[in-house]
């Protein structure tokens, strides 16, 4: 009688919980129903038994996502299993196995939760969900903040999991909301509810293993912490909402700094180091984290700013994180895709024009814009030629009009102040020998001619996802 008591506490708990969390984060309804992220564990299976009641009282569809990663000699078996229970409840399971790089430099765990996110985020677009939920609870909410504190976490890492959340990196998309309604409930009342309402559900032996550690912590440390300090992962969840509460400070200040620190296209230079230490690290973090950046390491933190910030004034600074570079150039800080110029160095993309408004050319990450007007070259000769597209070879020289001197380009990208890493990557439009166009810089003037509405400009514009 009493587990039948706690069972319907948490039910009603959950129902409140989901409630909340829909009314404030989907204005939009959920038409299209949502899912629950179902690996066939306890803690998943009392999810998905709570969810089949929530969406039977209020009419949403529900989907159940497993993700069958292949570790285990008994995935299949799990699988099977997860279908069987979703055939009980008459709910439609949508299964997708991924493969777990166990040679990639971040870990078999980390791996399998990077594609598993991953998979869910494509299952989700695929029905056009835009709510997953998943079955973490307050004692994976403190066995996150120990393994966490061990790693020498900051603020962010100690502010544990949210409620619900959008990240886009995780999913690959920024409108599916992940979101955990159990995150307050503990392990135990989790399993009354399952032996109270006879779940079925199975054991992943590798959840046991101790080289994992967050297993070590929650079967060798966590006994021991609830010996010493009955209830302690509730105060521990509780420290994580504090740590919540001091990021969301430090990110409104990263912001209001991002603000005051802006120039076109990057960041000041004198402005961030008029910042604290401490500021400008959380400026750092913040910039970053807009751009989708994987976090550096304190120690690799400060050795990027004391490159930008300490050589000398005339030195052209690029440091590497995250297959992106960050320049320094004449008093700003800017930050882009990483570029491979070995890759194209030696190539030649012959073309032929044949009327097109642009010409897309993944190789050099870009678009060569055809702009009809009354100068230009003209339309009919640049129909007839075959054009080459390429990186700069040494030696090219452009004149911009009759009436201006022929000049080599480092001239020009110093009159035009074209940073020097643009340089490298802005690509040039030969007929033969002969230099027609400098990307970023203009046109050949001999090739240039005046006939009403028979001449063509040419432009050219850098795909906006590698800036």
């Amino acid at each position: 009688m009493k587990a039948e008591h706690s069972s319907l506490a948490l039910e009603q708990r959950f129902f409140e919980k989901l409630g909340s969390i829909i009314t404030g984060n989907c204005q939009d309804g959920l038409t299209n129903g949502l899912a629950v992220a179902f690996s066939g564990g306890l803690d998943s299976t009392v999810l998905l038994d709570l969810a089949v009641r929530y969406c039977r009282h209020f009419g949403y569809p529900l989907f159940a996502f497993h993700i069958h990663h292949g570790l285990s000699p008994n995935a299949d078996a799990w699988l099977q299993h997860c279908q069987l229970i979703c055939d009980g409840y008459g709910v439609r399971l949508l299964a997708e196995k991924i493969t777990v790089l166990t040679t990639s430099g971040e870990g078999v765990e980390a791996s399998a939760r990077t594609g598993r996110y991953r998979a869910l985020g494509q299952l989700a677009q695929h029905l056009q969900i835009g709510l997953i939920l998943t079955a973490h609870h307050q004692d994976d909410q403190a066995e996150t903040l120990l393994l966490q504190l061990l790693r020498g976490s900051g603020v962010a890492g100690m502010s544990g999991m949210d409620e619900c959340h959008r990240a886009q990196s995780l999913f690959g998309t920024d409108k599916l909301l992940l979101a955990r309604p159990l995150l307050t409930e503990k392990r135990a009342a989790l399993d009354v509810y399952a032996s109270a309402r006879s779940l079925s559900h199975i054991e992943d032996e590798s959840n046991t293993d101790p080289r994992y550690l967050r297993n070590a912590i929650r079967h060798q440390v966590m006994p021991v912490l609830e010996n010493l300090s009955a209830g302690y992962s509730e105060r521990l969840a509780r420290s994580a909402i504090h740590f919540q509460s001091a990021q969301e400070v430090l990110i409104e200040v990263a912001a209001q700094d991002l603000a005051a620190c802006a120039i076109e296209g990057g960041l000041s230079l004198p402005a961030m180091q008029a910042l604290s230490e401490a500021r400008r690290d959380n400026l750092f973090r913040y910039w970053f984290a807009q751009a989708g950046i994987r976090m550096p390491t304190t120690s690799r933190l400060k050795e990027m700013q004391s490159q930008l910030f300490t050589g000398r004034e005339d030195a052209k600074i690029t440091v590497h994180h995250d297959n992106r570079a960050i320049h320094r150039y004449q008093g700003g800080v800017y930050l882009e895709h990483a570029h491979d110029r070995d890759a194209v160095q030696d190539l030649t993309l012959n073309i032929e024009w044949r009327g097109q408004a642009a010409m897309h050319f993944p190789e050099f990450g870009g678009t060569l814009y055809f702009e009809a007007g009354d100068e230009g070259i003209a339309t009919a000769w640049l129909q007839q030629q075959t054009l080459s597209l390429h990186l700069r070879r040494g030696g090219e020289r452009l004149k911009l009009a009759e009436n201006r001197p022929t000049r080599d380009m480092k001239s020009h990208f110093q009159s035009l102040r074209i940073p020097f890493w643009q340089r490298e990557k802005l690509p040039y439009l030969s007929v033969g020998k002969d230099l027609v166009f400098a990307a970023g810089v203009g046109m050949q003037s001999r090739f240039c001619t005046s006939e009403a509405g028979q001449c063509i400009r040419l432009s050219w514009a850098f795909d906006a996802a590698l800036h």
